[in-house]
């Protein structure tokens, strides 16, 4: 954050959401496409999934992304763990034929997928819609954990995304102590990340509580790039 040159600014603004100043030009490092490109599907629940990811994640295999959902637009809801390899075209290949040859599955056309990816990276997958039969507004959470935390178990449906990493799930905003306790004690936090349209006064704050030594280190670097207060106040945490 800060060192013998000044304060490190990209990183300071990266995820400020405009609290500290205002970005007008940015620079982005970007790297070519993979040659290889191969999506698996498997029938798993959410605690195998994450087994099965764990087991993976610690071999020499092309990983590059994972989802796993259960689709309740399909017959039976069925449980299903999408994962991506990307890389050099034989290592992808050679990743398919072991993988499906430990676990029955199949490989997706990459075609067909490529816009399920892109909807599973913008929240446009039918899963980021707010659900219409619930009895009350709800919220949509999303729980970053260390990627080896158990299945979380809770009374609504999750959306498992990062090999175990990142969480989505719905539910009403009056749950965020239940939420942040049961992500806090697997080592994870659990964020606000879309208010329910029906509720105008939030009832839960979008980021955990910072403690005193974190939220004097906030006031301190807020007082240094926003003296005046101007830039978005209030948008991470009370009163900065």
């Amino acid at each position: 954050m800060k060192n013998v040159a000044g304060y490190d600014v990209s990183r300071l603004l990266a995820g400020s959401l405009g609290t500290l100043g205002l970005l007008t030009e940015i620079s982005l490092k970007v790297l070519p496409i993979a040659p290889g490109d191969a999506t698996l599907v498997f029938a798993l629940d959410q605690a195998r999934a994450l087994t099965q990811l764990h087991r993976w994640g610690a071999q020499p295999l092309p990983l590059n992304a994972s989802c796993w959902v259960r689709d309740d637009t399909a017959p039976g809801s069925p449980e299903l763990l999408f994962v991506r390899l990307r890389g050099a075209l034989a290592a992808v290949e050679s990743a398919c034929t072991q993988m499906l040859a430990e676990l029955p599955g199949q490989r997706l056309d990459n075609a067909q997928t490529m816009g399920d990816w892109a909807a599973c990276r913008d929240q446009t997958l039918p899963f980021f819609t707010q659900p219409a039969q619930a009895t009350e507004p709800l919220a949509l959470w999303r729980l970053s954990l260390p990627q080896t935390a158990p299945v979380l178990h809770l009374p609504w449906a999750q959306l498992v995304e990062w090999h175990g990493g990142l969480r989505w799930l719905w539910a009403p905003e009056s749950a965020q102590a239940q939420l942040r306790q049961e992500a806090a004690r697997v080592g994870g936090i659990a964020t606000l990340f879309r208010a329910s349209c029906a509720n105008t006064t939030r009832a839960a704050s979008v980021f955990d509580a910072l403690n005193p030594a974190t939220e004097q280190i906030h006031r301190r670097l807020k007082a240094e790039f926003d003296p005046a207060g101007i830039f978005n106040p209030g948008r991470m945490f009370t009163g900065l």
